[in-house]
């Protein structure tokens, strides 16, 4: 009696453990890797590529540019990386001096959710993927008094 009641202590012990780690455990930028490559998407009058890097553990950076006709337009630098928090997007348009931070709220293998109410627009950045060919992208937060999504169905390009 004495022997099982030492194991399920020491069993107990082991479970509060495990859970305690896995409650630690914070997602890696590594599981972004779906988003790495070129992403195109083509409007009558404009074009805008998105360019994620390689994902690390700890980072994935990206550009992002809109062209009409032969000119630029928009551009952008991206990045998202690992910070004490946890995984966190970082956007510098081309008109900003300083990036803004959205910290992740959602990240799985097919869906990356990142959010800061404190911006004005956008407010929450959202990327999906549909498989290797297709990453989905919105923007989404108040505008004029109202709540606004922009959606951008990006298609893999060629790096060029």
């Amino acid at each position: 009696m004495r022997y099982k009641m030492v194991g399920l202590v020491w069993m107990m012990f082991a479970v509060v453990c495990v859970g305690n780690v896995a409650a630690q455990v914070k997602p890696d930028v590594a599981q972004l890797a779906w988003m790495s490559g070129c992403w195109e998407l083509k409007k009558p009058t404009s074009t805008t590529t998105e360019r994620w890097g390689t994902a690390t553990d700890n980072l994935l950076i990206g550009t992002s540019q809109t062209v009409k006709g032969t000119k630029s337009v928009a551009f952008e630098f991206l990045r998202i990386m690992s910070t004490p928090e946890g995984i966190t997007y970082f956007a510098q348009p081309s008109n900003a001096k300083e990036p803004t931070a959205f910290p992740a709220i959602k990240v799985t293998a097919t869906e990356a959710v990142f959010e800061n109410l404190k911006h004005d627009f956008p407010q929450r950045i959202i990327y999906k993927t549909d498989g290797p060919d297709k990453l989905n992208a919105r923007i989404e937060g108040p505008m004029n008094g109202a709540m606004k999504g922009i959606d951008f169905a990006f298609v893999r390009g060629k790096c060029s």
